[in-house]
């Protein structure tokens, strides 16, 4: 069946998109419904984004744009936040949920641009074939095999089993080479990849060692001094996860000395705000190393995954309640029922509130045909659905509920 309209029509619903935010995600949004849609093709400085952010509803990022505290303080009618990207660490994620805002992103939707390019950029550094560029490029022939392998036979040491990690152990397979990974949980194996229970172990005898882990105070510089050292001499290393889970300098040393024999870089620590923008690195004009400028995912195809993906994420929650994928509101949905209206309360993890809620319906005579709650360390989210006729009234009655953080009417 199909609802009912939303109680604050589609064409109201302000929506903000930055960073130049696939065309796929507002085209979603606009099949569906929203027609107040502003994109902006850069990223917003905190400033800038606590004067956007007013009378916006729903919020679309990239990883550029940091949202921080002081920019919930000053959103007043936000309901959720899209990363169009695999991260969510540039979002408080802390302040999002004490404000009841759900923040999606797309976990799963670029992994197959980041595996290829991953396997790619193998072939490159055990070809050498940066350097030969670029000697080409200035007019050297440099035609020789000294140093340059093929991956058959060689052993890839994957670092973090997950979506993109996984991917890249099939790729490397189908290419002849052997496969051991390293993850923190055990991890099915695809194919015949083999997986490691110590690290200094996978650093030892892998060949090649590509990261795929996220950005924790555990895994922060995870590749320094002594874990570089560990690696076989003569290997190569790819960081196409995030920016601070190696030690540059310490990366850079092993280069100039030779231990390792090149490394592909997507990831750094400070990054430019916008393309143009100058940067350096300690890794420039090093031998057999490839620097990107943090394009792991960034295909066409990856880039229309996401902003499908994400679009749909936030139009299910901005209009049905479902909140599968957030990582602030706890994940409900619940099934649509015909002659209901449906009403979201998001409340302060307290005790007492669910039973507050129940019991005040029923003082005004208002049936409860259908409720969902789930709570997380901060807070509570319910799903009601009741009589369309006290829809209205229910609404006001939620809303003086103790701990109350939100409550609106979807259908």
């Amino acid at each position: 069946m199909s609802p009912e309209p939303t109680s604050y029509p589609r064409s109201k619903i302000k929506v903000l998109l930055l960073e130049n935010i696939s065309e796929a995600a507002a085209e979603e949004l606009r099949v569906s419904g929203y027609s107040e849609i502003t994109r902006l093709s850069g990223a917003l400085g905190e400033e800038e984004l606590v004067e956007a952010i007013r009378g916006v509803h729903v919020l679309g990022i990239r990883s550029k744009t940091h949202v921080t505290r002081k920019v919930f303080e000053a959103a007043d009618k936000l309901l959720a936040i899209g990363c169009f990207c695999i991260g969510t660490n540039q979002v408080d994620l802390k302040a999002a949920t004490e404000n009841g805002v759900a923040v999606f992103n797309a976990p799963h939707a670029n992994t197959r641009s980041v595996a290829e390019l991953v396997v790619g950029l193998s072939v490159i550094l055990i070809r050498k074939i940066s350097d030969k560029n670029i000697a080409a490029h200035n007019g050297i022939w440099q035609k020789d095999a000294k140093g340059c392998y093929e991956l058959r036979g060689k052993t890839l040491g994957i670092i973090g089993y997950g979506n993109i990690g996984s991917q890249v152990s099939v790729l490397a397979e189908a290419l002849g080479m052997h496969v051991h990974y390293y993850d923190i949980v055990t991890k099915l194996p695809h194919g015949n990849a083999r997986q490691l229970r110590d690290l200094s172990e996978l650093l030892e005898v892998s060949e090649i060692v590509t990261l795929h882990v996220p950005s924790t105070p555990a895994t922060k510089n995870m590749m320094n001094a002594e874990r570089i050292g560990q690696m076989r001499k003569g290997a190569m290393l790819l960081n196409y996860a995030r920016g601070d889970v190696v030690d540059l300098d310490a990366l850079r040393d092993a280069i100039v000395s030779g231990h390792l024999s090149g490394a592909a870089i997507d990831t750094f620590p400070g990054e430019p705000e916008k393309n143009g923008d100058s940067f350096s690195t300690v890794l420039q004009n090093l031998p057999n190393v490839v620097l990107t400028p943090h394009i792991g995912g960034s295909t066409e195809e990856a880039q229309a995954n996401i902003g499908f993906d994400v679009s749909s994420k936030l139009i299910k929650y901005v209009e049905y309640g479902a909140s599968e994928g957030s990582h602030t509101v706890p994940p409900v949905s619940l099934p649509l029922q015909d002659q209901t209206h449906r009403i979201l309360h998001i409340h302060e993890n307290v005790p007492g509130v669910l039973s507050e809620i129940n019991s005040r319906l029923s003082e005004k005579g208002i049936n409860i045909l259908g409720q969902y709650l789930k709570t997380n360390d901060s807070i509570g989210y319910v799903i009601l659905d009741v009589d369309t006729e006290l829809s209205r009234e229910a609404l006001e009655v939620l809303r003086e509920v103790n701990a109350t953080l939100k409550a609106r009417i979807v259908f």
